[in-house]
């Protein structure tokens, strides 16, 4: 399949606007969303102010890249080492999302927790207006070049039921064992993608399922590991 030729950018601070509603649009979308927020009348606002918070996040940490016409958004972090603990997040999530922030608190943990040990990107969200999956697919394909030609291998996260199907699966990223969100949520399917010619371990933890009774707004979160599955 082929796609128009699309301009790819580093995202600014002028973007912060117009792409978080691209990446709340797209969290609307998905199983998640009714999960991170019930209550169906206060989700979208939350959603917004919620990726706004996400793209703040990565231009400061990370990399936001975008297409020029600001239909897609990927963001990205270095994950040559493992993260320091990020205390400061939890507390703009408590600051900017009030009561809703300890279900967005407890995901965060739990992705967190099953962090990739090998050196790794992470392509920790990306987003699209609808009907611009070639301009998601270019803004993707972009960067994995980058990563090919420095050896490196990439990591994200989807939810849902068909891990196999999408996007990233047709991008050469392969399914792992999920983070199962509780009470009542969906799986979150961790999705590798190997560098090119990398037949080695992952260095992804086992699956985690995160508990019910965990309370990231107070401590750390220690995940309830369970064996690989097959």
């Amino acid at each position: 399949m082929t796609f128009p030729k699309t301009v790819i950018r580093r995202a600014a601070v002028e973007d912060i606007d117009p792409l978080s509603r691209v990446v709340a649009d797209t969290l609307m979308a998905q199983p998640t969303a009714a999960w991170l927020v019930p209550n169906a009348a206060e989700r979208a606002g939350v959603l917004l102010g919620y990726a706004r918070l996400l793209l703040r996040r990565g231009l400061n940490e990370g990399q936001v890249v975008t297409t020029d016409d600001q239909a897609a958004v990927s963001v990205w972090y270095s994950r040559l080492e493992p993260p320091a603990p990020a205390a400061s997040w939890v507390y703009d999530l408590q600051r900017n999302l009030g009561s809703h922030a300890p279900r967005f608190a407890l995901l965060h943990a739990y992705v967190d927790a099953v962090v990739p040990h090998s050196p790794h990107h992470y392509l920790a969200h990306f987003a699209a207006r609808t009907g611009q999956c070639g301009a998601a697919h270019a803004l993707l394909s972009s960067y994995h070049r980058e990563l090919d030609a420095e050896g490196l291998p990439a990591y994200a996260e989807v939810s849902g039921a068909c891990p196999r199907e999408g996007l990233l699966a047709r991008l050469g990223y392969e399914p792992r064992s999920p983070v199962l969100l509780e009470p009542g949520g969906p799986a979150l399917w961790r999705m590798w993608r190997p560098s090119s010619g990398d037949r080695g371990p992952d260095g992804l933890p086992c699956r985690v399922r995160a508990h019910r009774f965990a309370m990231p707004m107070r401590r750390r979160v220690v995940p309830a590991a369970s064996p690989r599955s097959p």
